[in-house]
């Protein structure tokens, strides 16, 4: 089947389950084409882990644990994530409703420091539409990698050979962006091999730089507690701050019981880097989290009572546009969303179909034709 039929056939579906409110949207996402560009860069991490039998996926069967949760089936369906037509769809929808970037979990490790799970990237490496929707990388270092040196060098010519020299590849001030997952993880694992962030920060951009390519802004993941806003963050070679996801607010004994206190979590985190911090924040929010589906949150299952409705998101997004106007310390507008399709983490915002579009729907009211 060819890769515009089907699509065809999954925009049939969608309307023949859902009426005319998903033709509407669906109409909508066809005639908006790109949205308008602006001063707000807004980004979307994507979790490559739902198709089966796929080495570093959650499971052989990663969606089985989902369907339980029939309120978090996607529009596309059960999807075999990788397929061109999948992709496809996606980025017609990001680039619709306001959303100007990507950010591929990314992963490289043994055996062979090979990377893994990056097929829904070379989908959007083959997609025509990605010229709408740049991409950037979120490093997933939350392993025991790199072991060495030689492990470093080849992920940065990694990087530079494949993704960096490419028009789509999201920048800032003309400098490559890539997330680092945690650096306070970076900083410890390096040191089991005699080095420190400094040094291998300053490596890359030696390697790139010998390559003929703009130095990395390389944006350092902080942690909740204990956040990453120390003046060592500048002088290791970050050029900017970020997370993945907050569990709880910067003093806070246990993580978030509900939507309401995870957004004021993320606020304190917000003022604590306009108050503190020496780098630009590319501004982290989520539309919520219930791990239930992969088992849980260990030790807190309140935890997982903190999903937002589409009001509540809106609200959240709406603080986080403020942030990005309310002064000259975020000298960047950009901020990232956790997550398009986190579906074990309950942390999405791509279109379902009890849902349908209200979570990008609230996106294009605050961020849209800007």
């Amino acid at each position: 089947m060819s890769t515009r039929l089907l699509r065809s056939v999954f925009v049939f579906k969608a309307i023949h389950r859902h009426g005319r409110h998903v033709l509407a949207a669906l109409l909508f996402a066809v005639c908006a084409g790109q949205a308008a560009a602006g001063p707000y860069q807004l980004g979307v991490y994507y979790f490559p882990g739902w198709r089966d039998n796929t080495p570093g996926s959650p499971s052989m069967h990663p969606w089985d644990p989902i369907k339980p949760y029939p309120e978090r089936k996607p529009l596309l369906g059960w999807y075999h994530e990788g397929d061109d037509a999948v992709m496809r769809q996606q980025l017609d929808w990001m680039a619709a409703y306001g959303i100007t970037f990507v950010a591929f979990d990314w992963y490289m490790g043994p055996p062979g420091n090979t990377v893994y799970l990056d097929h829904a990237l070379q989908a959007y490496l083959r997609a025509r539409e990605r010229s709408n929707v740049k991409f950037s990388l979120l490093w997933a270092n939350h392993s025991k990698f790199p072991a060495s040196l030689s492990d470093w060098d080849g992920m940065i010519r990694y990087w530079e050979a494949n993704y960096f020299s490419r028009p789509e590849f999201l920048k800032m001030d003309g400098h490559p962006v890539v997330f680092v997952f945690s650096a306070d993880m970076l900083e410890s694992q390096v040191k089991t091999f005699g080095q420190t962030s400094q040094a291998l920060l300053a490596r890359a951009q030696s390697i790139v730089a010998e390559a003929g390519g703009a130095s990395i802004q390389f944006v350092a993941g902080t942690g909740a507690t204990t956040p990453f806003i120390s003046s060592t963050a500048k002088a290791d070679g970050y050029g900017a701050f970020s997370t993945y996801n907050y569990q709880q607010g910067p003093a806070d004994p246990h993580p978030f019981y509900s939507y309401a206190e995870l957004d004021q979590g993320y606020r304190a985190h917000w003022q604590g880097f306009a108050q503190k911090g020496n780098l630009p924040l590319i501004v982290p929010t989520t539309s919520g989290w219930d791990k239930q589906p992969w088992g849980g949150t260990t030790g807190y299952p309140q935890h997982d009572h903190s999903e937002s409705t589409p009001e509540q998101f809106r609200q959240h997004l709406q603080a986080a546009k403020a942030l990005m106007d309310g002064g000259p310390w975020q000298a960047h507008k950009y901020a990232v969303i956790c997550c398009w399709n986190e579906y074990g983490e309950g942390s999405f915002i791509e279109p379902t179909e009890m849902g349908g579009f209200q979570y990008l729907q609230q996106v294009k009211a605050v961020f849209g034709g800007n």
